[in-house]
């Protein structure tokens, strides 16, 4: 069976976003990718959660092909396909409907930094897509809702802000590996939450100021970070 190890953490990956409640039924994805053989392993199209086990999981090319798997890759896989083509540092993607996040798609809104938990993980707005011409849906429609993500990212550090709000859709993430994929997907749940209820309790609450911004995500992303342990 190919890539055992990567099955297995993308398999984790997608049951973390069940954990965390970020996904109903057989809603959302998560994928991860091995960058030396070019290889993609996806969770499967409208499969249970809890019937999932890693043979099920699906391995493709980068062009979409099944290299290995008896069942049909998630319906989003082209949409992967093209965020890894695009983002040569990432190695895992989710995607998820969740509550919170996906309002403020559906209202095709960023989600403003207020705080430092945002602050913590993103290092900006987390910013919405263009919505999708008629054409752009018509044909190849998942294809095209990763190319408006890649348009989304121009200029934009896709490391620094590893999550994306597809408009009238829903959040996309990605990360280094299928773990880090999945709790970004989390934290953007989280953060979504507190912005709503920040501009519910003050509908004229403004960004977090520069230097806190600066201090958070540096503190834990920048060169001299200084988080954690080594």
């Amino acid at each position: 069976m190919l890539l055992q190890r990567l099955r297995q953490e993308v398999l984790e990956a997608n049951l973390e976003l069940v954990r965390r409640r970020l996904v109903l039924y057989t809603f959302g994805n998560a994928s991860g990718i091995s960058r030396e053989e070019g290889l993609i392993v996806i969770k499967p199209s409208g499969v249970p959660y809890d019937e999932m086990q890693p043979e099920h999981l699906v391995v493709t090319d980068l062009e979409g092909n099944v290299v290995e798997g008896k069942l049909r890759p998630s319906s989003d896989l082209p949409t992967h396909v093209v965020l890894y083509k695009a983002f040569p540092k990432i190695g895992a993607v989710t995607h998820t409907h969740s509550e919170y996040a996906t309002s403020w798609a559906q209202a095709r809104k960023p989600i403003p930094c207020f705080g430092t938990t945002h602050a913590d993980y993103f290092y900006g707005s987390v910013p919405v897509t263009t919505v999708l011409t008629n054409e752009e849906i018509a044909s190849e429609y998942e294809k095209n809702t990763g190319t408006a993500i890649v348009r989304t990212f121009e200029g934009l550090d896709y490391m620094a802000i590893p999550g994306v709000l597809v408009a009238n859709h829903g959040p996309f993430n990605w990360g280094p590996d299928p773990g880090a994929a999945a709790h970004n997907a989390v934290i953007l749940e989280a953060v979504a939450r507190m912005a709503y209820f920040t501009i519910t309790i003050n509908p004229q609450a403004s960004a977090i100021g520069r230097g806190l911004h600066d201090k958070h995500h540096l503190r834990k992303h920048g060169k001299d970070a200084y988080y954690g342990q080594k």
